[in-house]
């Protein structure tokens, strides 16, 4: 059943609303006054709220623009005693659902309602359908093929929870963009994206980056900095290339991943942070755990879920309709006329061995744009793209 937030500091307003909407079966809760009403909306989920735009400490309008600047999407219906057309004007431009006067017709009252809590409810399931389409979000995983069909119907299972997933795969698979689609269709979408390349940062760096540090901390330490476990707060981090990170900073990562919180470097206080944590290898870390070089204790926390991204040769049938993607962007970078190729060419494209993978790939449609004409052959294949390799 709905809930409902009403906000008015006449007792006798919010009695006779309570008495409407309960015998409609809707659940109510209360608030006085402006701050205390903006105190329950960040506290709890509501299905709409009905808020006075006259009150003490904080009127209506402030509460409507306070839940949109914090991106709660939560409708709110205003009411006033003293309406006017500017004044439900202002607050429908503000971001109002509707704007009803006192006395209340019923009539209008209940069908303002019905209609507010339908528009969340439609909102909802337009959302979840964007979800499963992969409409939401700017990445796009490419191919058709059964290897990375399967990584996508994983990435559609596991973004909706917040469990740890471990990506593995070789160099230039696309590691880091099933990380970022896992966010996208995530209910933390909203929230930051924090990725780390542990392999590009010194090891006596890496906890400060992670962690932050405190003005002191070390020589070059000359004011507080927060770590990316905080930059991620409610959203999510990805440690990429997690295989070379120090064994130091992985003990203090599993303690962050048992404990959900983290203490600066040179600090002493425990920071609680709330971050879903993603991470990515293309090391067997198996192989690293009985060579000593990385904990198993980690991997067992980070591998709640395990997603292996294929390399381009197990799925060359792939490599037609990624070229084509990348000729397509690429052309549009360059602020060039769209070119094409010739099916040969393609065929040619397919037949090479990807040990760069999709990386590779792009590096060379980027190579044939530039050299070739406005139709790429399969002789430009040949002569630009690697004709050593095959």
């Amino acid at each position: 059943m709905a809930t409902i937030l009403i906000i008015d500091d006449e007792k006798s307003i919010r009695n006779t609303l309570k008495d409407i909407l309960e015998y409609e079966k809707y659940v109510i809760d209360e608030a006085e006054d402006g701050e205390s009403g903006l105190a329950k909306i960040k506290a709890n989920k509501y299905d709409l709220v009905m808020c006075d735009i006259k009150m003490p400490k904080m009127d209506g309008l402030d509460v409507l623009k306070q839940t949109i600047v914090v991106g709660i999407e939560t409708p709110m219906v205003m009411i006033s005693g003293h309406g006017t057309i500017e004044t439900a004007v202002e607050a429908i431009k503000n971001g109002a659902f509707d704007f009803i006067s006192k006395p209340f017709d019923l009539n209008r009252l209940l069908i303002t309602v019905r209609n507010a809590i339908d528009k969340k409810e439609l909102v909802q399931e337009t959302r979840k359908l964007q979800k499963k389409v992969g409409g939401k979000g700017k990445t796009q995983i490419i191919g058709e093929s059964e290897a990375i069909l399967k990584v996508k119907e994983m990435i559609d299972k596991v973004a909706v929870s917040d469990a740890r997933v471990l990506i593995t795969g070789g160099n230039g698979t696309g590691k880091e963009l099933v990380a970022r689609s896992l966010h996208e269709k995530s209910e933390r979408s909203k929230a930051p994206f924090v990725e780390v390349n542990c392999a590009a940062i010194p090891s006596e760096l890496i906890e400060s980056e992670l962690f932050g540090h405190e003005k002191g901390a070390f020589t070059s330490a000359i004011k507080q900095r927060k770590g990316c476990f905080e930059q991620a707060e409610g959203g999510t981090l990805f440690l990429d290339e997690i295989g070379d990170m120090s064994l130091s900073a992985q003990a203090k990562v599993l303690r962050a991943l048992q404990e959900s919180k983290i203490t600066r470097v040179g600090g002493e206080k425990e920071i609680s942070v709330n971050v879903r944590v993603l991470a990515a290898t293309n090391k067997d870390l198996m192989k690293e755990i009985a060579e000593g070089n990385f904990r198993e204790d980690l991997y067992h926390r980070l591998g709640v879920i395990l997603i292996h991204v294929p390399d381009l040769n197990d799925r060359k049938e792939d490599v037609p309709l990624l070229a084509d993607y990348f000729l397509t962007q690429l052309c549009e970078d360059h602020g060039i006329a769209k070119k094409s190729f010739e099916s040969s060419a393609l065929t040619a494209l397919k037949e090479y061995n990807w040990t760069g993978n999709i990386r590779e790939l792009r590096n060379i449609v980027e190579r044939l744009i530039i050299l070739s004409d406005k139709v790429i052959t399969v002789d430009d294949v040949n002569m630009y793209a690697n004709p050593g390799k095959k």
